[in-house]
């Protein structure tokens, strides 16, 4: 088995947010980029999909064409940059502060179990053929939080020009993902405000505030 990867997707215009970078948003003393990087302790190397901020971390940061396209062109770019010997990546949003390497760790191991529906923990179901493992939040909805195979990712890829603005879910529409039920704050990401002061999120203020 090859090496595992992360990409973080951290090229978001934040909209929800006035426009503030999230990366650079605080949560208990750290930056979120520093903590999704944190969440990738197991991965060999890191693409980060944004712009180039300081990190405790060597990391490769790209961007994705055109800049703002959208998580899965951020996704696509992150791939494309990955070295030769990788074979699965784990793909994170920047926002999404309690992941942690036990996160991935679970991921991981759902994609390189058998890929039937996941149980309760987190474990792979009995009939093989996964493509990747996604977290699903309580309410159901599947995170940007996923473990993939490299090149079922890349053969599901459309060509560069219908990347911009297409749906993550669409782009793994094809790929069969074993769904990874979150823990605790998991699932939760920060998309507004509110949900920034949620998290503990310190270091920048809402415009007007």
């Amino acid at each position: 088995m090859g090496d595992l990867a992360g990409v973080v997707l951290a090229g978001g215009r934040g909209s929800r947010l006035g426009g503030v970078e999230k990366a650079r948003l605080v949560v208990g003393g750290r930056t979120l980029l520093d903590r999704a990087l944190d969440a990738c302790a197991a991965t060999t190397e890191v693409v980060v999909v944004g712009p180039v901020v300081p990190t405790e971390r060597p990391v490769t940061f790209v961007r994705e064409e055109p800049a703002y396209g959208g998580p899965a062109a951020g996704l696509l770019a992150g791939v494309a940059a990955l070295g030769d010997a990788v074979d699965r990546v784990v793909v994170l949003a920047v926002d999404m502060p309690h992941v942690t390497a036990a996160t991935v760790t679970r991921l991981v191991a759902a994609l390189g179990g058998a890929g039937g529906p996941a149980g309760p923990d987190g474990a792979d179901g009995a009939d093989g053929g996964a493509d990747g493992a996604v977290l699903l939040a309580p309410d159901g909805r599947r995170q940007l939080a996923m473990a993939l195979d490299v090149a079922a990712v890349r053969a599901a890829a459309p060509p560069p020009g219908d990347r911009a603005g297409l749906p993550v879910h669409v782009l793994v529409g094809g790929l069969r993902l074993v769904e990874v039920p979150a823990r605790e704050r998991e699932g939760e990401d920060v998309d507004t405000w509110d949900a920034a002061r949620d998290a503990g999120a310190t270091g920048l203020r809402p415009p007007g505030s």
